[in-house]
């Protein structure tokens, strides 16, 4: 049950799950969330990424006039999450508890459906978040921000990347793609770590996967970090009752 001062935000008005090969949002009338995981059945469960489940408001549909599924959003509110800071816990329904991650970016994939679609959303695609807590959710679930929170992510990635960095173990060093992945950034952008990392004398605490593979062969491989104790990974949410 929801605790005495939790506030009912709203409730869930939109469900879909994107299954694994799926190149649009399916949509659903109840989906399992899974605590450190993410979505049953959805190409975005990860336990290592932030990136579980989308969660966008129903206004801003109304506002462009958007097609269904447009934001390929996962659970559709009627109320706006937004504006709550990062580390936020929701609980929705009866048992299902999501941590807020940062904001969604607009990305190609909207421009394609929609030319001029990202710029007009700005930063109102939506919310990412994790599962804290598993449980069903339902179609016309109630949504209560829980009074308690748990540690902020920061909004911009570079920042991200060096709040991973900085939960890595004294002696030991993390690749560049699981970085990424923690951090909740395409890979893509392992590019720009060797000039961020050196720039804040990080540079011996990640190294891509070539770097690591000849430390190896020169029996000179460092301990790999897989990311456990970083934002609940490898550790268990909060109960219900929380």
């Amino acid at each position: 049950m929801p605790g005495a001062e939790d506030r009912l935000a709203g409730q869930v008005v939109g469900l879909a799950l994107r299954p694994s090969g799926s190149a649009a949002p399916v949509p659903a009338i109840h989906v399992r969330a899974c605590a450190g995981t993410g979505l049953e059945g959805d190409r975005h469960a990860d336990a290592r990424s932030p990136r579980q489940v989308l969660l966008a408001a129903s206004a801003v549909y109304g506002e462009l006039g958007l097609a269904p599924l447009a934001l390929r959003e996962n659970i559709l509110l009627d109320a706006n999450v937004a504006g709550l800071p990062s580390g936020s816990l929701l609980r929705i329904g009866a048992q299902a508890i999501l941590r807020l991650s940062f904001e969604c970016e607009a990305c190609g994939a909207l421009e394609r459906q929609r030319p001029g679609l990202a710029r007009a959303l700005g930063g109102r695609r939506g919310v990412l978040a994790s599962v804290a807590a598993g449980g069903e959710i339902r179609l016309g679930d109630p949504v209560h921000v829980m009074t308690r929170r748990l540690p902020a992510l920061a909004e911009d990635w570079r920042a991200r990347v060096l709040q991973v960095l900085a939960a890595v173990p004294e002696g030991m060093v993390v690749e560049y793609a699981l970085l990424a992945r923690l951090a909740g950034i395409q890979s893509s952008y392992c590019r720009a770590f060797p000039r961020l990392l050196a720039a804040h004398g990080l540079a011996a605490r990640a190294l891509p996967a070539q770097t690591l593979r000849h430390a190896a062969k020169a029996g000179a491989t460092p301990p790999r970090w897989d990311g456990t104790g970083w934002h609940g990974v490898g550790a268990g949410g909060p109960a219900p009752g929380d």
